[in-house]
């Protein structure tokens, strides 16, 4: 499985006289940067006259046999095709996965011509955990044609893909403070939608000239669109960040999100970083830990740094705070906390700095 960096590699060399494969996998959870990469790829294959369009959607009743066949079926007008099999759960099931497994078989057997194959399959899935990545039918898939991992844009790197993105329709930010300023506005807006850092960045372009933008005009022309998750949310709490797990809390309480799916996901968090701690302190791997909770992503850097910050009286209190905040919201009586739930996962946060 290769990062989008590959990919865009391989778009180059098709630029310039390759081939494409006959299959493409692709797999993230992040729709903005999954729908460019997938549009880049389809131009692509457009150029090198992959003009027939199907897309197939696995849902209930799916019918795997359409997937076999389409590999098989020659075009009613003699064009290249071009097929997409969209896998929103990014579980296939046991039929699916023999589908797929002898899908990939067949691929692999095909003989490509120097022309490259008549039909190109491009497979879409969500971000995919550790046991489906080793699973034999992704395994297959992965072998006989080329896997692409979208990953998610991590929230340090989110000012200089927005100024990326401004640069893109010859427009930047001022240079010095007053730059960084606005594009650590921008991102705080947008935060956790992509999708609408995009139209952010489009409507710039539509309202202001080409050149630079000053704060003042970001300023007033941005909309708050910043869309948060629990996720999100507990990763803010382990980095310590207790700004920007206020900035979550306000926006998921303004939402209407459900306090007991939060509290649920800060509980299990603590649970996890007490007993990596409690590990650490004896001399056993962290990172055999890790795994064996299966820690991924962006919590791989925080949970270590976590352990190493954290001091263990006000882990203990933080947990004894959250047993407390679930009794809060069960409508018991709990002692020493604040009269809002919402304001004791703040003091959470608090404890974790």
């Amino acid at each position: 499985m290769v990062k989008v960096d590959a990919l865009l590699v391989h778009l180059k060399s098709l630029s310039s006289g390759g081939v494409m494969s006959p299959l493409y996998i692709f797999s993230g959870d992040e729709p903005l940067l999954m729908m460019e990469a997938v549009d880049q790829l389809r131009a692509a294959a457009k150029k090198q006259n992959f003009t027939e369009r199907e897309v197939l959607l696995q849902e209930r009743g799916f019918d795997w046999s359409a997937l076999l066949n389409a590999g098989q079926t020659m075009s009613l007008f003699g064009d290249k095709r071009w097929i997409e099999l969209r896998i929103p759960t990014g579980k296939p099931g046991r039929d699916g996965a023999d589908a797929l497994k002898q899908f990939a078989t067949q691929i692999a057997s095909q003989s490509v011509g120097s022309d490259g194959p008549d039909t190109v399959v491009c497979t879409v899935l969500p971000r995919l955990d550790g046991k489906t990545k080793t699973s034999a039918w992704f395994s297959a898939l992965d072998d006989a044609g080329m896997a692409i991992q979208i990953d998610s844009l991590d929230r340090s790197h989110l000012p200089q893909w927005i100024a990326g993105r401004l640069k893109r329709q010859d427009q930047e930010v001022e240079s010095g403070p007053e730059g960084q300023r606005a594009l650590e506005f921008i991102a705080e807006q947008v935060e956790g939608n992509l999708i609408a850092a995009h139209q952010e960045i489009l409507k710039f372009g539509l309202l202001y000239p080409v050149g630079k933008l000053t704060e003042e005009q970001i300023r007033s022309s941005i909309l708050k669109v910043a869309r948060y998750n629990v996720f999100e949310l507990t990763e803010a709490m382990l980095a310590g960040d207790l700004a920007r797990l206020n900035r979550m809390l306000d926006g998921l309480k303004g939402e209407g999100e459900p306090l007991v799916l939060i509290l649920w996901s800060v509980t299990e968090e603590l649970r996890i970083l007490s007993k990596l701690k409690a590990a650490s302190d004896a001399g056993e791997s962290v990172q055999n830990l890790m795994r064996a909770n299966r820690i991924w992503g962006n919590k791989e850097r925080l949970y270590p740094a976590a352990i190493r910050r954290v001091q263990p009286l006000k882990l203990r209190r933080a947990m004894q705070v959250a047993a407390g905040l679930d009794r809060q919201v069960k409508g018991l009586h709990a002692a020493d906390l604040p009269a809002d739930p919402w304001d004791g996962l703040r003091l959470v946060g608090n404890l974790l700095r």
